[in-house]
């Protein structure tokens, strides 16, 4: 009995340990040098800025930390988790943002996520990503920062509930889920590879939308972008399998990725902000680097989109009832073909959300609605109305299978429950009004 209560003891105290020093932030392992507390002076300020654009862009810091119609850089735009709603915070030279932050404060919150004072940052902000940037990039976004128009507009408050308000609880997280390296250059890959996962994993971070996560909110990284769920909408599969499923070729998704546009659809939601204030304006080095690390090649050939899918079979009953609502409702705009009207609707027939694995993005996009869009050159898309009144769960189920069939080869295998999980989820956020 006794040497049972001295183990179990042992046990608990020893638990009370481990658990102080990860609370306590002991166990974290900063990845940020020594070098960075030595302060930048206005010369070097000055000489990084104009870089520091360029990295603000690729690390698509704007759209997260601008509120709709909110001052620039002010933060407080909502983002959704299991936990509640996190609002993304000032990031303006202000007293409410960075104003008064050292070069190494910023080092330590953007690669550490750990801000003055201790203070732990929420993982909405992509820290376990920017992780992986380099020094000298971080540098120069510190020093772009430094140099925006002071915003004074005050941090809203969060909307989580006990003990997810405690930011403590953080180091926690940080110890299961913070990398403890940074990936170095693989000298087996090219330097296009190379510099490809630098900006996927790194700058781009997306993976943080297109991987899947654990019951800590993690990444799974051993199914490191096959896609996710985020605040209610798909982000697809985007490995190389996943890819050339919707229809991409690395040339293809470069030039989707560049304006937003491609033979396969046009980009809505989130990835229409990552578009129009991140990688619109990055480098055509980076985007083919990024194309070329995302299909897995070390060099980039001529290569041609894969061909269109065969259809898939589909009942006669459901392809009659689909084809009416696909008359009446969609082909005004979308041509009775699927062909599209160039400059007002996409095609439907090499339309990506035809080819996923889940048609979920397809019957929220139907049900919801999406807005009116510009893209460069001039480019745009009109809105689309929502239909979720005017179609059952029935009727949406034959209009997915059928379409899917059609032009995305996909089996028939929708139901009207399927289409109604879908319909239950439905946000203002994904109105054709937002």
């Amino acid at each position: 009995m006794c040497k049972s209560f001295i183990a179990l003891a042992g046990l608990a105290f020893g638990g009370i340990a481990v658990a102080g020093l990860v609370f306590s932030g002991a166990l974290n392992r900063s990845v940020v040098s020594s070098t960075v507390e030595t302060p930048l002076t206005p010369e070097q300020i000055k000489a990084l800025a104009p870089h520091g654009a360029k990295v603000a862009a690729a690390a698509d810091c704007y759209a997260c930390h601008t509120a709709r119609g909110g001052a620039p850089w002010a933060g407080g735009m909502p983002f959704e988790t299991p936990f509640g709603v996190i609002h993304a915070t000032n990031i303006s030279p202000s007293p409410e943002g960075i104003g008064g932050w050292s070069r190494a404060a910023f080092h330590r919150a953007l690669r550490d996520g750990i801000a003055p004072g201790g203070r732990h940052l929420y993982p909405a902000m992509p820290y376990t990503s920017y992780r992986g940037m380099s020094e000298g990039d971080v540098d120069a976004l510190f020093a772009y920062m430094t140099t925006r128009a002071p915003m004074p507009v005050a941090n809203p408050k969060n909307g989580l509930a006990f003990p997810f308000d405690q930011r403590w609880t953080l180091a926690a997280w940080n110890f299961l889920n913070l990398p403890a390296s940074v990936a170095e250059p693989d000298p087996a890959r090219s330097e296009l590879w190379n510099r490809g996962r630098y900006v996927t994993e790194a700058l781009g971070h997306c993976g943080e939308c297109h991987t899947p996560r654990d019951l800590t909110q993690g990444l799974r990284t051993s199914k490191a972008l096959t896609g996710a769920v985020i605040e209610g909408l798909e982000a697809p599969d985007i490995t190389p399998a996943g890819l050339t499923r919707m229809g991409f070729s690395p040339a293809s998704l470069a030039t989707f990725m560049g304006s937003g546009l491609s033979a396969q659809g046009a980009a809505t939601h989130q990835m229409f902000d990552v578009v129009h204030f991140s990688t619109r304006h990055m480098d055509r080095a980076d985007l083919l680097a990024m194309s070329a690390y995302l299909f897995d090649r070390d060099v980039l050939a001529d290569e041609k989109p894969p061909a269109p899918p065969q259809p898939a079979p589909v009942a006669a009953d459901i392809a009659a009832r689909a084809q009416k609502t696909y008359a009446g409702l969609c082909a005004g705009c979308h041509g009775a073909g699927g062909q599209g009207i160039p400059h007002v609707s996409v095609a439907m027939r090499a339309n990506a959300s035809l080819r996923t694995a889940s048609p979920s993005g397809f019957v929220r996009a139907v049900l919801a609605g999406l807005p009116a869009q510009s893209f460069p050159n001039g480019e745009r898309m009109d809105a689309m109305p929502g239909f979720a009144v005017d179609l059952d769960d029935a009727a949406m189920a034959d209009l997915t299978n059928w379409m899917r069939a059609e032009w995305g080869g996909q089996a028939p295998t929708v139901r009207g429950q399927d289409v109604a999980a879908v319909r239950a989820t439905l946000t203002k956020h994904h109105a054709a009004s937002e």
